[in-house]
Order: structure tokens, then C-alpha cells, then sequence
């Protein structure tokens, strides 16, 4: 059982911030091809702008995935960088506060809009290239590509005030299932990560604003402690490596144990 990624070329999208800049990072440090792809053009040129210029398996794009073109754009690039694809990680996320009794309040529809149906259609795309790249080389036995998505605890955790987030999580989850069963003939694996109690970009940014809730997080995580994003980054080379090749449809949760315990007080995820 492997779980190298060495050689395999991969797009990690929400690859500027947090998280999904972690696993980027991780997986080019595994000896992956990288494409970074955020809409943060400023902040993927200060992050990874000199190690594009001078790393042959790191490249970024800079597009609005929401835009069906900008979907096709980041797979020419890739395509162009690498000439394939194998690992898709969908780690681009949004996590806006929504009140449930607003009835102008738009933040459900706008975080299904960011957290799942962009994810949905870059799947859907990619895994088309996926099986045309099968065909191409003739390919009848081994897995031919992964998917994994980057979900959160809040899908299983609910809040009043993350109602939308916790709505928009347990549709992808549902989704990464869907897609799973629907990818399988064509031996494509698609997984998700649940996250919680991981310094992410919006934690980073929440515990600035609340500093009270690092305390109330870590009394209510068994393991007592924030994880890095990072330890999210290995779990997510686990699902997109071949070590995972019987594993499909599953949502690994990596939260330190917080998930067994009553629900957090503090709305961070």
C-alpha cells in the first residue's frame, strides 16, 4: 500500500489562504504537480509567485470558478502546465454568518452557490478529462483519478448563526456520495474531509475577533488543542493516494474528537 502522489499532477482550488494553501504546499512538497488556484490573484503571487518562477511542479490561476469559463480556463492551464490530471481537491470555501429568521438574508443561496455548485461543475469537468485521459491510454484496471472535498463539522453541527455554512457542507457531503456511486464505473474515487477545531483561514480570523472562543474550542476538543492546517493536508494526500483505492464515498472527519462531544458553543468551524 502507497501513499505517494509523487508524479501526479493535481489542481488544489481555495489554494491562496488557510487550508487549501496547506495541502497545495504539502502536495508539491510530495513530489505532486501543483496547480494553485484561487481567486486572489495578489495573494497567490506573494505566496507561491517565486516558487512558480523556479519549481517545475508548481504553477497557479487566478479566475472566479464560479464562471463556467473560468472552470475550462483552469483546466487548459493545467493541461497546458502538466498535460493531465489526477487529484482534484476542492478546498475552496466560504463561511459567511446567515440569520434564520431573515427572509432577505441571501447567505444560504450564496454559500450553495461557493461551497457546492462550484465544486459540482470543476468535479464534473474534471472528471471528464479524467476518463478521456483512461481511454486515451488505454487504461482498463486501476483507479484513473480522486476527487476530494474539503467539508466541515458544522455539516453534522448545527448553529443559528452558520446556518447556511452548516447547510451548504452537508449538501457537499451528500454530493461527494452522489458523485462516488456516479464515478465509480469509471473508477474514479471521490472522498471528503470534515474539519473542526483547525486553524483555518476564517478560524484564524474569527479567534482575532473573539479570542474567548480558542479557550471554549480547545475545553471541547478531547485533544485539547487547534490543529494545524497541515494535519488536514495528510489526510487529504491518504484520500487522493493510491492507499485509498477501495475508499469512495466516505467523509473522513479530522476535529480531534470534538464531534463526540456536546456541540461547541463558539460558531467557529
Amino acid at each position: 500500500m502507497s501513499f505517494s502522489i509523487a508524479g501526479k499532477t493535481a489542481i488544489v482550488t481555495g489554494a491562496a489562504h488557510g487550508v487549501g494553501l496547506a495541502i497545495a504546499r504539502h502536495f508539491a512538497d510530495q513530489g505532486a504537480n501543483v496547480m494553485f488556484a484561487d481567486m486572489d490573484e495578489a495573494r497567490l503571487i506573494e505566496e507561491i509567485g517565486a516558487d512558480a518562477a523556479k519549481e517545475e511542479n508548481i504553477r497557479f490561476f487566478a479566475g472566479d470558478l464560479r464562471e463556467r469559463l473560468t472552470i475550462a480556463n483552469l483546466l487548459s492551464a493545467t493541461l497546458d502546465a502538466f498535460e493531465r490530471v489526477d487529484i482534484l481537491v476542492n478546498a475552496s470555501r466560504q463561511m459567511i454568518p446567515s440569520d434564520p429568521l431573515n427572509p432577505d438574508d441571501d447567505a444560504v443561496e450564496v454559500l450553495l452557490q461557493q461551497n457546492l455548485l462550484t465544486s459540482l461543475r470543476l468535479s464534473q469537468c474534471i472528471a471528464r478529462r479524467m476518463i478521456k485521459q483512461a481511454e486515451e491510454a488505454g487504461n482498463e484496471d486501476s483507479c484513473v483519478g480522486a476527487i476530494v472535498n474539503l467539508s466541515s463539522i458544522a455539516a453534522r453541527r448545527t448553529h443559528p448563526e452558520l446556518m447556511g455554512y452548516s447547510v451548504s457542507c452537508a449538501a457537499l457531503d451528500q454530493m461527494t456520495r452522489s458523485l462516488a456511486v456516479a464515478l465509480a464505473p469509471e473508477r474514479i474515487r471521490v472522498n471528503a474531509v470534515a474539519f473542526g477545531s483547525v486553524l483555518s483561514s476564517s478560524l484564524k480570523s474569527t479567534l482575532k475577533e473573539n479570542s474567548d472562543y480558542r479557550t471554549d474550542i480547545r475545553e471541547h476538543t478531547p485533544m485539547a488543542r487547534i490543529a494545524k492546517p497541515g494535519e488536514v493536508a495528510e489526510a487529504g494526500q491518504f484520500l487522493a493516494s493510491d492507499g485509498a483505492s477501495f475508499m469512495t464515498g466516505q467523509i473522513i472527519t479530522v476535529d480531534g474528537g470534538r464531534t463526540l462531544l456536546d456541540p461547541v458553543n463558539a460558531p467557529a468551524h
